[in-house]
């Protein structure tokens, strides 16, 4: 499989440094049901599902604009939930390694408001990728200068809006103006790119997805079925 390469430099966020995760990122959220599947955590690095004392440890590097990402969320995602995170055996963790500015449009979106919302925030986005992709790709100049030039917050919300991606977030009951807050947080902008170099380096990441197990990174391993002969093994 073919591995897309990171790349972090064309974010150009201004004033970017490195910012302190605020006291909540460790709350925890529990969804209702009670058990496992319906646990979710936010942590200094993403959303974590599943059991957080769970001896295995799954984390998954992932971006927006990658076609793999898609087709893992699609699959590996839903499998992950319903077949191993509700034995409390493992947990299931998901980063984002930010690659250029509509990759993080989508991640802002998808942390925008509740915490507890990341996961059906996050499957919006990639189940639809296929759409907004071919409009990213045929965009126009005008469009893509949009993009480039202005504040953070107004290239952000150009590209939200020429995507659909304010559409695709109505459908999770988010209003437009709650949307542009999100996308104009410049602060949480900056710790997630910075979040993003920082994994990239800590754990030698040239390509997304990417998945680390208890601490260390599945070499060749970017898609389901790879990944599931190891987490048996593992298990």
């Amino acid at each position: 499989m073919t591995k897309k390469k990171l790349t972090l430099a064309a974010l150009a966020l201004a004033g970017a440094g490195t910012l302190a995760i605020t006291a909540s990122a460790q709350e925890r959220l529990v969804l209702p049901g009670g058990n496992w599947a319906a646990m979710l955590d936010r942590t200094d690095g993403g959303h974590r599902f599943g059991n957080p004392a769970a001896e295995t440890k799954l984390i998954e590097f992932m971006s927006y604009t990658c076609s793999h990402c898609a087709q893992f969320a699609r699959r590996g995602d839903g499998a992950l939930k319903l077949a191993y995170v509700p034995t409390g055996k493992i947990s299931y963790e998901i980063r984002h390694l930010i690659r250029d500015p509509v990759d993080l449009t989508a991640a802002l979106l998808t942390h925008c408001g509740d915490p507890k919302k990341f996961g059906r925030n996050h499957e919006a986005i990639t189940y639809r990728y296929d759409e907004w992709i071919e409009k990213a790709r045929t965009a126009t100049q005008a469009q893509k200068s949009r993009w480039q030039f202005g504040s953070l917050s107004a290239r952000l919300q150009a590209i939200a809006s020429d995507l659909d991606f304010y559409d695709i977030m109505e459908t999770r009951g988010y209003s437009r103006a709650e949307m542009n807050r999100c996308l104009s947080d410049e602060a949480k902008a900056n710790a997630m790119a910075d979040r993003s170099a920082a994994d990239a380096e800590r754990y030698g990441i040239t390509g997304t997805p990417s998945f680390v197990l208890d601490g260390k990174l599945l070499e060749g391993t970017h898609d389901w079925p790879t990944l599931e002969k190891q987490l048996k093994d593992a298990i």
